[in-house]
């Protein structure tokens, strides 16, 4: 498990996630209930996925961050759940000190793309409600590529900072991850040395990372709302007001979780409150994200429905 460092001391090169329980009972109800989590996750947004790229009709600015943001939630719960439900029914629940840089990396990296892709949703919104003569003008192919393109290098680089700066301390035991898979509030509490720089540097980030979009979110959702209140049509009002309602819970449902997570100090953080946060952000969103976008919206339902018809005509 440990191996000589450069700085003379032993060095950890393997660590093992504790998960949840060590009650094999409760791992296996665990086990099953995050297997039709997941399962109905890569379902949902597969489904979202295939929907957006098959139908025509669909092939819009908004339908196309909306496929983004379904394969990041795949991708994201992907990172994580599948070596969570072999941990729970495995007595083997290490992983290589280089896996976990690698789990931390991929996962930091898909969570800060989302960010921006929220705020890239919200901007469209804004666009549609306050420019609906010129939206095709303004939220052009080439623009929407360019804000996909920009929310992922923005993800990229800020997490291998959140990266590099955690995995540069020295972790020389003990090895145990208090945690379901390696995330760096977790992490951090094993290293062999002060993290306060850490702290500091987690918060900074944070606040660029969900502060900075979050902000433009919000101004987006104002402009609106302002315009939404000046329409005469009752039942375009209900329709904004609709859009409008699915994208705020979901945003609410992953960034006020990582907000906590990662804009506190080390020492104010509870492993057990960690877990259920991660659990959010990181499962329960991916899992309802569908849900929410699929029972809102009448294009997709209608996509679905033509899906079906399509297949049934073929067989």
């Amino acid at each position: 498990m440990y191996s000589r460092g450069w700085r003379n001391h032993s060095s950890v090169t393997k660590f093992i996630r504790l998960g949840f329980s060590r009650n094999p009972r409760t791992n296996w109800i665990l086990f099953f209930l995050f297997l039709f989590l997941y399962l109905f996750t890569v379902l949902g947004n597969g489904l979202i996925v295939t929907l957006i790229r098959v139908d025509a009709r669909l092939h819009t600015p908004m339908y196309f961050f909306l496929s983004i943001l379904s394969l990041l939630d795949l991708s994201y719960a992907t990172t994580t759940v599948p070596q969570m439900l072999v941990d729970l029914i495995s007595k083997n629940k290490t992983i290589s000190y280089v896996g976990c840089v690698v789990q931390m990396y991929i996962f930091l990296t898909l969570g800060i793309t989302e960010t921006w892709i929220f705020a890239a949703m919200a901007y469209d919104r804004y666009v549609a409600i306050c420019y609906p003569l010129h939206y095709r003008v303004k939220m052009s192919q080439t623009l929407c590529v360019l804000l996909a393109v920009s929310s992922a290098l923005y993800g990229l680089t800020c997490a291998t900072v959140y990266t590099i700066f955690a995995m540069n301390l020295p972790y020389c035991g003990p090895n145990e991850i208090n945690h379901f898979f390696c995330e760096i509030p977790a992490v951090l509490m094993l290293a062999s040395a002060d993290t306060s720089l850490n702290d500091q540097v987690d918060f900074i980030l944070g606040f660029f990372l969900l502060l900075s979009p979050l902000s433009l979110i919000l101004a987006s959702y104002v402009c609106m709302f302002m315009a939404i209140l000046k329409s005469r049509s009752t039942q375009g009002q209900i329709k904004a007001f609709s859009t409008c309602a699915s994208h705020i819970i979901v945003v609410t449902m992953f960034c006020i979780p990582c907000m906590v997570m990662y804009m506190r100090p080390g020492s104010e953080a509870s492993p057990e409150d960690d877990k259920k946060l991660a659990l959010f952000y990181n499962v329960i969103s991916a899992f309802l994200n569908p849900i929410i976008y699929s029972l809102q919206n009448k294009d997709v339902k209608r996509a679905f429905l033509k899906l079906i018809r399509r297949n049934e005509d073929t067989q």
